[in-house]
């Protein structure tokens, strides 16, 4: 039962986090809590009205100043925010038809924007909470400090703006886009990867080959799976007596009704077992980057096809697409991939769960935008040297035998469509990835 809220109440903060919901409404109703506070406070405290200057609020006697004051901070926070917010979704619109439909994500996710919409809300919260405690009858009171604090935060609702439009304006370039992504994606991998790359490893029985697999367990939804609790499947795996094979990956779509999971000794999974199973799966229309490092990977890729293609014809951008894509390739490859095989106690196999390999988000990451850039010359020689930096900040050989084998691809491709004097210098970088799969002494 602990696993299961465990594993709502991460889904629940994941998509909480990532939109304007949860930082935006704690600010506004801390900020309304703070006006009735204050306000109150000041009617009980008469004194704490004194503290005021008379150069700021002549008369503090006067509650139908405090009242148009308290009024006109509402009335125009709520139209800056209005305005404001309507030509960033339009813009965030254009963003996402030029570059890729999938960067809204990231925007959503932007602390920034989050709190601007905190700071204008509450704002309004503060001034609209304060409103009746200026009142005429039954005796006059104008919340002079409460007021005090209401102007102090428009100011501050200013310079918040400038600094939003500044911080917007470098945030739909597309080398923020592409480098808050690559960050993102690092983060990620960081979380899921914590353990450097082993360079050798034993050989080991597979277990999936030698487990009979009785029955399969059926996914009951349909979406792209976007997160797996590999403790609970664990867990649960053991406390039935069985042994579970994951079918498909995180990130991958999982239609209704089919497989999901194979399952050993079958008689001994009880009638609740395949729901309770289902339920360390997290399934959604889209994916994310909770687990899914192909997800941030394709994110880059898409806009770096989108530059290439002949309506756009942007190489720079796709060079800046690819430059941070090795630095992802890079992180990946540093890192020893999660375990596949799941034990518990150890040597006893409870769990198989597939992860994505080095070449296959290789290919996720080059193998589209090699095929569409055979004719451009500069985005080649920058994938060539993309493969190259990988292969320099590795000592695996069979990583390195992957990059090379895709750098001969490259060299192949294009010179279907440019000259001999274009591919010169291709060749020449992809025989420094031939080199390095040469042992030191042949080197030297």
């Amino acid at each position: 039962m602990n696993e299961r809220f465990r594993l709502l109440f991460r889904r629940l903060v994941y998509n909480l986090r990532g939109g304007f919901l949860i930082r935006p409404l704690a600010i506004a109703l801390t900020l309304g809590c703070a006006g009735t506070l204050l306000s109150s406070l000041e009617e009980a405290v008469p004194a704490i009205s004194g503290w005021v200057p008379k150069a700021l609020f002549p008369s503090h006697a006067d509650p139908q100043m405090a009242q148009v004051i308290l009024g006109g901070i509402a009335s125009s926070i709520m139209t800056v925010v209005s305005i404001v917010f309507a030509i960033l979704l339009m813009t965030l619109t254009l963003a996402s038809m030029q570059f890729s439909p999938r960067i809204i994500v990231s925007f959503t996710k932007d602390r920034v924007t989050q709190w601007t919409l905190g700071i204008f809300l509450g704002t309004f919260s503060y001034c609209i909470a304060a409103l009746p405690a200026a009142r005429s009858l039954p005796s006059p009171f104008a919340p002079v400090a409460t007021v005090l604090g209401a102007m102090v935060l428009a100011g501050a609702c200013v310079a918040w703006l400038l600094f939003f439009i500044h911080h917007i304006s470098r945030a739909i370039s597309v080398n923020h886009i592409v480098d808050r992504i690559a960050s993102e994606t690092e983060a990620m991998i960081n979380e899921m990867m914590p353990w450097p790359r082993k360079l050798s490893s034993l050989a080991v029985p597979d277990p999936i080959q030698s487990t009979i697999w009785e029955t399969t367990v059926l996914s009951d939804v349909s979406g792209y799976i976007r997160f797996i609790d590999t403790a609970r499947l664990v867990v649960l795996a053991k406390s039935c007596r069985v042994k579970l094979h994951v079918l498909r990956r995180v990130g991958q779509f999982v239609p209704a009704g089919i497989p999901l999971l194979m399952v050993s000794k079958a008689d001994r999974l009880p009638p609740e077992g395949s729901a309770e199973i289902r339920e360390a799966f997290d399934f959604g229309p889209s994916r994310t980057l909770q687990q899914d490092v192909e997800f941030g990977v394709l994110q880059i890729v898409d806009i770096a096809l989108k530059a290439i293609s002949p309506a756009v014809n942007d190489p720079t951008t796709a060079i800046s697409c690819v430059d941070q894509l090795s630095r992802i390739l890079i992180r990946f490859a540093s890192r020893e991939v999660p375990n596949s095989i799941l034990y518990d106690p150890p040597g006893v196999f409870r769990v198989s769960i597939p992860w994505i390999s080095f070449e296959q988000l290789l290919d996720s990451a080059f193998e589209q935008i090699r095929l569409y850039s055979k004719a451009d010359i500069a985005v080649s020689l920058r994938l060539l040297r993309a493969l190259g930096d990988v292969s320099a900040t590795t000592t695996d050989q069979e990583i390195r035998r992957t990059l090379t084998e895709r750098g001969r691809r490259i060299v192949a491709g294009c010179a279907e469509n440019l000259g001999e004097e274009e591919l010169r210098n291709m060749r020449t970088r992809l025989a420094v990835l031939e080199n390095s799969l040469a042992p030191p002494s042949a080197i030297c």
